[in-house]
């Protein structure tokens, strides 16, 4: 007999690999950006008109728990779930260039001209923002538009 006992559908369903662990962290993401009013249309467009700084100390705050996070990864020798190393690029890769400009003029351009961030699209979809289908329907062409531009555009 092995020293391991058969892996079970729940412990199967709940490994870091599985689709049903990233739903339910999407799903969790979703319901903080619902809570935090990060999703809020009212609170995006304060944002852009500079009327309130909740939005950019989300914004801030995330930032700094993001550097922090790759600052211990780094330090601790951290591995990926399948026991891979965590690789980092290294200076030059990191310098921005015309792909980064190119991609953050377009992501800007359709997240002011939705008024809403496209992060938490299913979110609002969830809490009953019906016309949030447009912008799932033009995030979906305008990923299908990339998938066919995308051999032509710098990388």
């Amino acid at each position: 007999m092995s020293a391991n006992p058969a892996p079970t559908a729940a412990s199967i369903a709940l490994r870091a690999e599985s689709p049903l662990a990233y739903l339910g962290l999407g799903v969790l993401l979703g319901m903080i950006f619902l809570k935090s009013e990060v999703a809020s249309w009212f609170r995006i467009q304060e944002m852009f008109r500079f009327q309130s700084i909740h939005m950019y100390g989300v914004i801030g705050g995330a930032v700094l728990v993001g550097a922090a996070g790759v600052a211990l990864l780094k330090w601790s020798g951290a591995r990926t779930v399948r026991g891979e190393p965590i690789q980092f690029p290294d200076a030059a890769e990191r310098r921005p260039g015309v792909r980064h400009f190119g991609g953050g003029t377009c992501f800007g351009l359709g997240w002011g001209l939705l008024g809403a961030c496209p992060g938490p699209i299913y979110a609002l979809l969830g809490s009953g923002q019906s016309v949030m289908v447009v912008a799932l329907a033009s995030a979906l062409a305008g990923a299908w538009v990339y998938g066919l531009l995308r051999p032509r555009l710098p990388h």
